[in-house]
């Protein structure tokens, strides 16, 4: 995997609570429509991946390799996958047509979901779990969706969109990178741990291979409850990876997680 830096931005000087209100709307009727979906930079979590290969019905390693670009993300350094973009002149997402929009819209990912809306954190409290979390709006010179009349707060548009699951199921994946990134510089992960990061957070049928068909459950204490729920549900396996990715980078995390 070839790494490549992705540049952050600063904080939006607005910073807007889940009661904020914002006017937008998009619709096939709106000027712009579909022109969101070109020359974007789209990076995939974890459920992205689990619910769009579901979708297209193909292994997470054939979604991988078709639909995605590994990149390396800046301060956390840690392997993040953007969504590959078509070779045209407009760089057009895979999946957007331009009369009916977007061809997986129950499955898009979480980033399209949030738009025109941006999430950011200021902090992260540690074991408790809370963040501080800030919205602030997207706004782009292409895009009239804010000329619309629709108003929204920010919890309304996160319902109406789907986002509040996706950031549930996604949460123990910002946790590793929130936390790697409060890291001092000088401590740096081995090239083993990214690729397990990488394997466990976005391949999730190789991750299922290493848990079953290797010596790993022979290695903890897991109880058959929890190895008959992750053998079942990629959802909850997805979960586990985080939580055993916590314990093995950051030596915290649940009991079970502790070596024999």
């Amino acid at each position: 995997m070839k790494d490549k830096k992705i540049n952050t931005s600063e904080i939006p000087p607005e910073q807007l609570s889940l009661s904020s209100k914002f006017k937008f709307d998009c619709h096939k009727g709106v000027k712009c429509f579909t022109d969101c979906c070109r020359g974007i930079d789209i990076m995939l979590t974890p459920y992205d991946i689990l619910t769009m290969r579901n979708k297209l019905e193909i292994s997470s390693e054939e979604f991988l390799a078709e639909f995605t670009t590994p990149q390396l993300l800046e301060k956390a350094d840690l392997p993040v996958v953007m969504l590959k973009l078509l070779d045209d002149k407009r760089k057009s997402c895979p999946f957007v047509d331009d009369k009916e929009g977007c061809a997986i819209y129950s499955d898009r990912p979480t980033t399209c979901r949030y738009y025109p809306l941006g999430v950011g954190s200021l902090s992260y409290s540690g074991e408790s779990g809370e963040k501080d979390e800030f919205f602030f709006t997207v706004k782009e010179s292409h895009c009239k969706g804010f000329d619309e009349n629709r108003e929204w707060t920010v919890a309304e548009w996160r319902e109406d969109q789907g986002v509040d699951l996706r950031d549930q199921v996604n949460d123990g994946w910002m946790e590793l990178i929130v936390r790697k990134k409060s890291l001092p510089e000088s401590m740096k992960l081995s090239q083993e741990s990214k690729t397990m990061f990488f394997l466990v957070c976005y391949n999730i049928d190789k991750f299922r291979e290493f848990v079953f068909n290797s010596t790993f459950l022979e290695r903890y204490n897991f109880s058959d409850e929890i190895i008959a729920t992750i053998k079942e549900d990629d959802i909850k396996l997805l979960q586990f990876g985080f939580d055993w990715l916590k314990a093995s980078f950051f030596q915290t995390g649940k009991e079970e997680f502790k070596v024999k």
